[in-house]
């Protein structure tokens, strides 16, 4: 019976929300209702006082929540990356994850969380793959899912993106992806209808690519016909950030919300285009009704009750303890010959890495956000082992170029008008400027703004060489001490991507011998470029440094012999923001710098060494037969420090599997195209991609889709299937002598194909839990989809009913039981 009531309660409130959405539309006029489609500045859409409406602000995500300013004064939480959170393949875990997100958004004042990404894997090269899931859209769907529940309980919209086919980088903006129809509903669409029907979101951001000839933000086919005709989404469809491309094309193809602003193809431009017979009013109306919708659900429509009020929202969540439980969760322990882990807590550990002291917790971007703190490897080692037990030797640097300004620097920024007086300052995190709209200082606009001053100190942590530079356009002045080094304008490149001033390599511009513990000024003033005719405004520019670099070879010497007295070598391999971001794709799999030497030379001394990879994405590894262990931790949050000791020495078990694919070498990986010839990319793998594609192939991968080792084993005893033959219970008993967790996998395939489908699919999937010599037992459902296909002639779903055989696994390549269906 409470059921019953709060179901009702549920619709009635749904229908006041209609009621006044309804009304509040009918007391707008053709200007107010054509404003409010367009952003007013670069992350909100304007308050509309005369209807009780308030300002409506969305924020960057997807791995915690930026706020609309640029800055570490007002820090965030910052989980592990996508990749990491699918690699949990545990939708409750990813819900739990987006009701903390909720509270960040609320105590941050954000209404829409931009997130999250469910593109897919579709080649290891794509430069977001960390920002995404998985390659399986089942998988992907299920923890999208969950994420967007988890957001949404909290009260804070989500818009999944990028709808559709953003599954690259490389000419984002322009490229034209020819997608199959079948591929299309299969693969690409299949997320975003999963989550559409499962989830409910309340937005969709669309995508800058076109996908068939029609660019995504004017695609009526998919945006009116399938997402809100087929599906019943009845949320507000977002433009990606400049991707709206034209007034008619964007609001008849369903786009509700042109960002950012004022400068958009909707306001001024969308009622003039109405005045002018090109556009009809009534559709103005429903993108209207789309957006006072999604204000209503939120809370910022007067008279309309959100959907969740303020007393049912969750109780405060702890986010340190909720990252540490994520990156734990899904770090993925691939090899551990003779069980050299977990760790004996007595025993001496030799760590090395640049990346182990200075760890990289999440990818570049706009998914980017400032934690209040960050728990390295060393940080985590150094606070769970005994005093003494641990020592550390950078060993490798995974970069040799320039990158943002940080460790040992002191910074802020000094505004100045043309007359050279100040008008305003701000604190920076670290050498970067980003300050888009009016995210600026206190008493400083876009108009007023001649020059920006990175000034500070820099106390270097090496003695030796330090090199300084520039990333940005326009005009530099770049003093080191009392040097300066360089005072020149800098251009774009011809057809470079618009933010490459942000994603674009660093430029170096001068050399000093510096000395440890010594600080030294450091001043870079930048002229700033009054853009003309661009929809967004912004001030981006950076410092850039690079320590001294030391021989390579004398590094990884002093690393090997730490390692050769050791009872464990721990080496932390991984990329770097110039590797994995976005704004460019990636051209290979390898890890930069020397990082392979180091990696096999430690082995060379020490037979139990253990590997930790930490990167958002697939590397190469062709030491990986040479190491005792590997465990992917990806971009592990904030932190994933404290978490990989958890691993490492026991405390916790590494619960991941992977989401993805791992090739062992880059020339195997099925598909490798990401980079458009005359601005179409075609899809011609057509439905192989990921575990569908290297099947076909035939060529063994690294570590196959799902694999991922614990500290205890499992004996599947039985699996029954119901009656209707569309779920099946399975029996399984913890043989080891610990706890821990199982993640059963379901894959349906077909015993003759007649439908050129893949040779196998992942259908359903469920986790449990159980002690040393308990037998437990998981129902997974089977979906009608996983029996279907997409009919091309017929442009609709067919089931085709089979036989089948149904496999329950540990991962891909290790069934455990096979059963007819």
């Amino acid at each position: 019976m409470a059921g019953e009531s709060t179901t009702q309660h549920t619709r009635d409130d749904e229908q006041v929300r209609e009621d006044v959405v309804g009304a509040a539309l009918g007391r707008l006029d053709l200007d107010a209702k054509a404003r409010l489609l367009a952003g007013q500045d670069m992350w909100s859409l304007p308050a509309l006082p005369e209807i009780g409406l308030r300002s409506l602000v969305f924020s960057d995500g997807p791995i915690g929540v930026r706020g609309v300013r640029w800055t570490a004064d007002d820090p965030s939480i910052a989980l592990p990356s996508p990749t990491a959170l699918a690699a949990t393949w545990d939708p409750e875990l990813a819900r739990r994850a987006g009701r903390l997100l909720a509270q960040e958004a609320r105590r941050k004042d954000v209404h829409v969380l931009l997130a999250p990404t469910v593109n897919l894997h579709r080649s290891p090269l794509g430069g977001r793959h960390f920002e995404c899931y998985s390659e399986d859209p089942y998988l992907t769907g299920e923890i999208g899912s969950g994420y967007v529940n988890g957001v949404q309980d909290g009260g804070v919209g989500t818009t999944v993106k990028h709808f559709v086919g953003n599954d690259a980088e490389t000419d984002r903006f322009t490229v034209d992806n020819l997608i199959d129809p079948r591929p299309l509903r299969e693969l690409y669409l299949a997320p975003f209808e999963a989550i559409t029907r499962n989830a409910h979101p309340w937005g969709i951001m669309c995508a800058y690519n076109s996908v068939n000839g029609t660019t995504m933000s004017e695609h009526r086919h998919l945006q009116n016909e399938v997402l809100r005709g087929e599906w019943g989404f009845d949320g507000a469809i977002v433009s990606d950030w400049m991707a709206a491309r034209s007034t008619k094309g964007a609001v008849e193809g369903g786009l509700d919300v042109a960002m950012p602003g004022p400068q958009t193809v909707y306001g001024e431009a969308l009622a003039g285009a109405v005045r002018a017979g090109e556009v009809e009013e009534s559709v103005v109306d429903e993108a209207v009704r789309n957006v006072l919708r999604l204000a209503a659900r939120v809370g910022v429509l007067d008279g309309a009750p959100a959907v969740v009020s303020p007393s049912d929202l969750p109780a405060g969540i702890d986010g340190q303890a909720v990252a540490r439980e994520v990156a734990h969760r899904a770090i993925v322990l691939v090899r551990n010959e003779g069980d050299v882990l977990p760790l004996a807590s007595s025993g001496t550990v030799a760590l090395s890495g640049a990346a182990a002291r200075d760890a990289r917790v999440l990818g570049g971007g706009s998914a980017t956000v400032f934690p209040e703190r960050v728990v390295s490897p060393l940080d985590g080692l150094t606070e769970a082992l005994p005093a003494g037990a641990l020592s550390y030797c950078v060993g490798a640097d995974p970069s040799d170029e320039l990158a943002v300004a940080d460790k040992g620097f002191e910074l802020r920024a000094v505004c100045r008008d043309e007359k050279g007086e100040v008008i305003g300052a701000g604190s920076l995190p670290n050498g970067q400027v980003q300050w888009i709209g009016d995210d600026l200082p206190d008493g400083v606009s876009h108009d007023s703004l001649h020059s920006v001053e990175i000034t500070g100190t820099f106390t270097p942590r090496e003695t030796g060489e330090h090199v300084f530079g520039t990333r940005g356009l326009g005009r530099f002045t770049l003093t080191v001490g009392d040097e300066t080094c360089y005072d020149d304008f800098h251009g774009p490149r011809e057809g470079a991507d618009p933010f490459e001033s942000f994603f674009g390599a660093p430029e170096e511009r001068g050399r000093f011998h510096l000395t440890e513990g010594r600080p030294v000024t450091v001043s870079l003033t930048h002229v700033v470029q009054k853009s003309t005719g661009s929809p967004l405004t912004a001030v981006m520019f950076s410092l850039s440094h690079l320590s001294p670099r030391r021989d390579a070879d004398e590094l990884i010497a002093e690393a090997v012999e730490a390692a050769r007295t050791a009872d464990t070598a721990v080496v932390v391999v991984a990329t770097t923001d110039r590797v994995e971001s976005e704004g460019f794709d990636r051209t290979d799999l390898a890890l930069p710098g020397r990082q392979n030497d180091l990696v096999r030379a430690v082995a060379a001394v020490n037979p139990r060494t253990v590997v930790v990879v930490n990167s958002g994405s697939p590397v190469e590894l062709p030491w990986r037969e040479e190491v005792s262990a590997i465990l992917l931790t990806w971009f592990p949050g904030q932190e994933g420090g404290a978490a990989l000791a958890d691993v490492l020495l026991g405390a916790e078990e590494p619960g991941g599997r992977l989401p993805t694919t791992w090739p062992a070498a880059f020339s195997d990986a099925p598909v490798t195209q990401v980079a458009p010839v005359d601005g179409e990319l075609p899809y011609a793998e057509g439905v192989f991609i990921g575990y569908r594609a290297w099947d076909r192939a035939g060529t063994a991968p690294a570590y196959p889709f799902g694999h991922g080792l614990g500290y205890t084993t499992w004996s599947y005893e039985s699996a029954t299937v119901s009656g209707s033959g569309r779920s099946v219970t399975v029996r399984l008993t913890n043989t080891g002598d610990r706890a821990g967790r199982e993640v059963v996998q379901a894959y349906v395939a077909p015993v003759s194909d007649t439908a050129g489908r893949p040779a196998r699919w992942l259908a359903a999937f469920g986790g449990v839990t159980a002690g040393a010599g308990e037998t437990v037992e998981v129902t997974l459902d089977l979906p009608r989809r996983a029996f279907e296909v997409w009919d091309e002639a017929a442009s609709s779903w067919a089931l085709i009913e089979g036989p089948y055989t149904l496999t329950l696994a540990h991962s891909l390549t290790d069934p455990r039981l096979t059963v007819p269906l």
